[in-house]
């Protein structure tokens, strides 16, 4: 059952990770690896250039046309698969959203 903090990931959306999880290269290893309280995930290498642009400030529709542009890939199947990978990782607890700040 969804709890409360999960997000619903579309393009408007603006991912970050969430306070208890940080992204980090462990260079024992050599790879990168996402970190949560008695969690590790070892995300591939586009995954973590994903992760990367999770700051809070980019939706996921400028991330979306940022790896189009890098990659020369036809946004809609990148589109498919950042949402996909996004909510996944959302479900899982590793992503949150930005919210707006009021004053």
């Amino acid at each position: 059952m969804p709890s409360g903090r999960n997000i619903s990931v579309n393009e408007a959306s603006r991912p970050k990770l969430p306070r208890h999880a940080r992204l980090k290269f462990d260079e024992t290893r050599q790879v990168w690896v996402l970190l949560a309280p008695e969690r590790v995930l070892a995300p591939d290498e586009i995954a973590v250039e994903v992760l990367q642009l999770c700051d809070g400030a980019r939706s996921v529709a400028d991330m979306v046309d940022l790896l189009a542009a890098k990659y020369a890939a036809p946004r809609e199947a990148i589109a498919a698969d950042v949402v996909v990978m996004l909510q996944d990782l959302a479900d899982k607890g590793f992503l949150t959203e930005a919210r707006e700040k009021t004053s």
